[in-house]
C-alpha cells in the first residue's frame, strides 16, 4: 500500500488547478496547439476548452493565448500560466518527496515514523466554531489545513509563529519545534490535522 496526496491551487477558496489542469497546460506547451494537446490527453477540444475558460475567470488573467495565422499561429501558454505550471511542478515535487522519504526523521534525530516535515510560517489563523483554518506559507507555495480549534489554542498557533507541518501517510500534524522525545506511541492526537491542502497565491516580495 502506497500512500498518495493531492495538490490543487485555489483563488478566493475556489479551484483553479489540480492534476488534470496542470496536464493540459503541459501538453499545450509540449504541442503548442490545444486541439493537438487534446489528443495527447484523450480528452474532448469542448472540454479543454471549458477547462481553460474556467481557469481564465478565476485568475483574472488567460493562463494560455492563441495565435492565428502566419507560421507562428498555434496556442500558447502565457507567463501567468507558465508560471503557474511551474509553481505546480515544484509543489507537487516538494509533497511527493516528503511523502515518499522514508529516512528524513533519522537525519534530524526524530523518533516518530512521519516520512518529513515542512518547516513554514503562519500567515493567518481564521477561527470558525469548532475548526480553524490556518495558513502557511512553505516556499514556495502558500498551503491551508483545517485544525481543531482545540489543537490551535493548545499549540497557541499565531501569525508569524514557525511551525513545522509534519506529513505522515495521509496526515499531516503541526508542531512549533522538532520535540525529540516525542515518539510514536506518545504523540499527542490533538495534534493531527487532515490532509486538506491548497495553494491560494504566491505570498507578495515585501519592499
Amino acid at each position: 500500500m502506497k500512500a498518495k496526496t493531492k495538490l490543487w491551487f485555489t483563488e478566493d477558496g475556489k479551484p483553479v488547478m489540480g492534476a488534470g489542469k496542470a496536464s493540459l497546460l503541459k501538453a499545450i506547451d509540449e504541442e503548442r496547439s490545444l486541439r493537438k494537446a487534446c489528443e495527447k490527453l484523450g480528452i474532448s477540444y469542448k472540454h479543454a476548452w471549458l477547462m481553460l475558460k474556467k481557469m481564465n475567470e478565476r485568475l483574472g488573467d488567460p493562463a494560455v493565448v492563441t495565435v492565428r495565422g502566419g507560421k507562428n499561429q498555434g496556442t500558447f501558454l502565457t507567463e501567468v500560466g507558465r508560471k503557474m505550471l511551474a509553481e505546480y511542478e515544484t509543489s507537487r515535487q516538494l509533497i511527493k518527496e516528503a511523502v515518499g522519504d522514508e529516512t528524513a526523521w533519522e537525519n534530524v534525530g526524530f523518533k516518530i515514523s512521519a516520512r518529513n516535515r515542512l518547516p513554514g510560517k503562519v500567515l493567518e489563523v481564521e477561527k470558525g466554531g469548532l475548526v480553524s483554518k490556518i495558513t502557511i506559507e512553505i516556499e514556495p507555495s502558500i498551503l491551508t489545513s483545517v485544525v481543531t480549534e482545540e489543537a490551535v489554542e493548545q499549540l497557541d498557533i499565531k501569525p508569524g509563529d514557525r511551525i513545522y507541518a509534519v506529513i505522515k501517510s495521509t496526515e499531516v500534524m503541526v508542531a512549533k519545534r522538532p520535540e525529540p522525545e516525542c515518539s510514536e506511541e506518545n504523540k499527542p492526537e490533538d495534534k493531527k490535522l487532515k490532509v486538506n491542502k491548497s495553494k491560494e497565491k504566491k505570498p507578495e516580495k515585501k519592499n
